[in-house]
């Protein structure tokens, strides 16, 4: 999200009654609900992190205890444990 200057985006009688309430002002405007995205739409982060909590669970199964998976994953060992259960 970048910043736009509404000279440039809004008819000149809108930018003037929104200058009657927030004037001088940077103001940010949602999106419509049918225009959201969920979360991890726009990357391959969910893919990303779905593939590495598999080989978590993988690792756990061929003998790494917690510590082990901890350090080769740079997570704390609870977080390990919460993917582990969510794996089963």
């Amino acid at each position: 999200m970048g910043y736009q200057n509404p000279i440039d985006l809004l008819p000149k009688e809108l930018l003037e009654q929104l200058q009657e309430y927030v004037e001088g002002q940077i103001i940010y405007i949602p999106k419509k609900k049918a225009n959201r995205k969920l979360w991890g739409e726009n990357t391959d982060t969910k893919q990303f992190l779905s593939s590495r909590n598999r080989q978590i669970y993988v690792d756990f199964q061929n003998g790494m205890d917690l510590g082990q998976l901890s350090e080769k994953y740079f997570l704390t060992e609870k977080s390990i444990q919460r993917i582990i259960k969510q794996q089963k």
